[in-house]
């Protein structure tokens, strides 16, 4: 008889990232929260149908919420029920991690950005971090960097041949 793998050792498999995070913000912390999901948002994050890259989060009465990620529902989604693709989700952490982050945000210059939504031991987890703005010329180094990684690959990929 076949053993199950063991659900805690599975890493977390990815659902949607936020790839515009990482160009417009500096991640100085990062935080794992579960999410408070209706049964048709979960099936459809199944199907990969979510978009995070306008999301944030946002503190309210001592709560995390993200506000802006897109769950599309499904064309199969029940009748009696109207999906609201935009709706605003609750992030469940720790009453403690939580003051620590309101204490954080409300220094000068911090946000929290959601960077991505991944499954973890069959729940839906979203992965936030404590973050700081960009300014434009910090853009364009991330730009010029990433510009020359591609010109090494290139070159390394050359030759190789």
């Amino acid at each position: 008889m076949a053993k199950k793998p063991d659900t805690a050792a599975q890493k977390p498999t990815r659902i949607a990232d936020n790839k515009k995070a990482a160009y417009n913000y500096f991640f100085e912390e990062r935080f794992e929260a579960g999410m408070v999901l209706e049964g048709w948002e979960v099936k459809s994050l199944r199907e990969g149908k979510v978009q995070l890259t306008d999301g944030y989060v946002v503190i309210r009465d001592g709560e995390l919420y993200v506000i802006g990620c897109q769950i599309n529902p499904l064309g199969s989604a029940s009748t009696h029920i109207n999906p609201d693709k935009v709706r605003t989700k609750k992030l469940l952490m720790h009453k403690e991690e939580i003051k620590r982050l309101i204490g954080k945000v409300e220094q000068k210059g911090y946000t929290l950005v959601p960077l991505n939504l991944h499954w973890k031991a069959g729940k839906v987890k979203c992965e936030i971090a404590l973050a700081k703005g960009k300014a434009e010329h910090d853009k364009r180094d991330t730009i010029k960097d990433r510009e020359g990684k591609r010109e090494v690959e290139r070159a390394m990929k050359v030759r190789h041949r």
